[in-house]
């Protein structure tokens, strides 16, 4: 079959599974996404590989090597959406992975390594406010205190929605893949940003990656009657809640030297009536740098705001903390390797850090790490209008593969019996 051919039917059977009117909605251990984990591992199984799921949703497809004691290489990403998201976030690079097992298939080549294909369950943070839940239990980095009680928008906890897909939260730390090392790991993943469509590149070599702080803030302040209680007299909870968001935007536009972003990405009003003044309000809060010093003056700036808030508008106020991560390097060498590989091509590439966290990030601890970025046409990410041409998504592939190959070794036996480099 031709391979941009084969590689469009993939990426459309894994958005059929779909809950969305506009877009993709497939979050994570929803229905839709477990659905479609279980039809991913027939298309594993259909390529001659193992699969199992983990204990936290991880789907690990594994295709023998011809020394299956050596480290795997490792490709990843995630299937899981955003509500209303688009077509393309890390479901392209799940089934690039895929693309790759079956391209050595047709060409009989047998690795040295193992080669294993990983679906990390709950990548987005749009669920539960957590990210790359899979990924960090993987690298067992789960704090289950802190994670169990978190809700969705529907009230349901991380622990129920668990249960819901016959998995068990209180062992979700028998996911932690201890003691073992990757031979390498690589994860391929649209951009999402303008940068690489910009300067006309179509290969982002990611070297860093930025960091997420992230908190849930309930403010308390005092439902009453919009009509009846003077402005003086109000402890209006939504006022100090836009007063905290306008201060965290003043704080993170003075660290745009470092790329520091800050964003209120939720804010829940209640009793939400028109003729009633807001008793409180719960806020999400999304940080993120590479750099900890600028990442932290903006955090200290949050807290100096929290406070002055609380005592002017006599507020009750909580801060939560969900996640408070650290940037990330990514492996000098495999940047180097890919480099050299878009050089043979003559594709146009750049070094460049993401913003975005990636599960790939979590891995760093088994091994060296390669992100490799495609071009997002206008930008656009976890939105309906998401896009990536396809032409750039299977030169992706063609790079992705290559540095594959180099890490996971062509066992001499299989070149002897015909398979082609």
């Amino acid at each position: 079959m031709d391979k941009r051919k084969r590689y469009e039917t993939l990426l459309a059977k894994i958005n059929q599974y779909n809950s969305g009117q506009k877009g993709i909605t497939r979050i994570a251990y929803s229905n839709e996404e477990q659905a479609c984990t279980h039809a991913l591992m027939r298309m594993c199984k259909d390529a001659r590989m193992s699969v199992k799921l983990d204990n936290a949703g991880n789907l690990i497809a594994r295709r023998d090597g011809k020394n299956n004691t050596l480290p795997p290489v490792v490709i990843g990403s995630h299937i899981d959406s955003v509500y209303d998201g688009g077509k393309y976030d890390g479901v392209v690079g799940v089934a690039a992975g895929l693309e790759i097992i079956n391209r050595l298939n047709d060409r009989g080549i047998t690795t040295e390594h193992p080669i294993e294909l990983i679906s990390f369950a709950c990548e987005e943070s749009a669920r539960f406010g957590v990210a790359t839940l899979g990924s960090k239990a993987m690298a067992g980095r789960i704090d289950k205190g802190k994670y169990r009680t978190l809700k969705d928008r529907d009230g349901i906890t991380i622990e129920k929605a668990f249960s819901l897909c016959a998995l068990d939260f209180d062992s979700i730390n028998e996911a932690h893949r201890e003691k073992e090392n990757f031979k390498a790991f690589f994860e391929m993943h649209i951009e999402q940003g303008p940068v690489l469509e910009t300067e006309q590149k179509k290969i982002g070599i990611v070297t860093g990656i930025a960091a997420p702080a992230r908190f849930i803030v309930t403010i308390s302040g005092k439902a009453s009657h919009s009509g009846t209680t003077p402005m003086d007299m109000r402890q209006d909870a939504l006022l100090g809640a836009a007063e905290i968001a306008l201060e965290l935007e003043k704080a993170a536009k003075k660290e745009a030297d470092f790329g520091t972003v800050a964003t209120v990405g939720v804010l829940a009003v209640h009793p939400g009536a028109m003729n009633v003044i807001p008793g409180e309000v719960e806020m999400k809060i999304d940080i993120r740098s590479s750099s900890l010093e600028s990442r932290h003056r903006v955090l200290d700036r949050l807290h100096e705001t929290l406070a002055t808030v609380q005592k002017e508008r006599q507020l009750g106020i909580d801060c939560k903390e969900i996640s408070l991560e650290e940037p990330v390097l990514l492996s000098e060498e495999i940047c180097g390797e890919l480099a050299k590989i878009c050089e043979e091509k003559q594709l146009p590439y750049r070094l460049m850090q993401s913003g975005a966290g990636h599960d790939a990030m979590n891995m760093t601890g088994f091994g060296p790490v390669g992100l490799v970025f495609i071009p997002s046409v206008d930008g656009l990410s976890h939105h309906p209008n998401e896009h990536t041409d396809f032409d750039d998504i299977m030169l992706g592939i063609d790079v992705l593969e290559e540095a594959v190959l180099c890490y996971a070794k062509v066992s001499s036996s299989s070149l002897e019996v015909g398979g082609q480099l």
